[in-house]
């Protein structure tokens, strides 16, 4: 069902595919033994819904804020690759997991990439 009230930020791809990759890891994380439930699973979790927040929080703001927020997100995202590889070293997921992880988070901060340089060029050429 879809909501009657729409925010702007919600209209970028790389927030909805930012979603996405939250529940993918959400989804993975189930199956991890429960000793994992406040580390790894935990941390797994937060880092990547930490990704479409900290876009969210930095979208409505000035062109620095929101170039700050990416900076995040792609901290988040670089922490996501390093917590699927753990994983997939403990035995959580498997290689098609880790691998399909590391597509996911590749995309995204190549989006992120792009959408910071697009800001920044703004910025130097109004």
């Amino acid at each position: 069902m879809k909501s009657d009230y729409h925010f702007k930020f919600e209209d970028l791809l790389v927030y909805q595919k930012a979603m996405d990759f939250g529940e993918v890891v959400d989804d993975q994380v189930k199956s991890f033994p429960s000793h994992e439930l406040y580390a790894l699973s935990s941390q797994f979790r937060r880092a990547a819904d930490s990704i479409a927040l900290n876009l969210a929080e930095g979208y409505p703001g000035s062109d620095a804020q929101f170039v700050k927020h990416i900076n995040h997100v792609i901290h988040s995202a670089n922490e996501c690759v390093s917590c699927s590889t753990k994983a997939n070293r403990r035995k959580y997921i498997n290689f098609e997991e880790n691998e399909n992880n590391r597509k996911l988070i590749s995309e995204l901060t190549k989006m992120m990439s792009s959408l910071r340089k697009k800001i920044l060029e703004r910025k130097t050429n109004p």
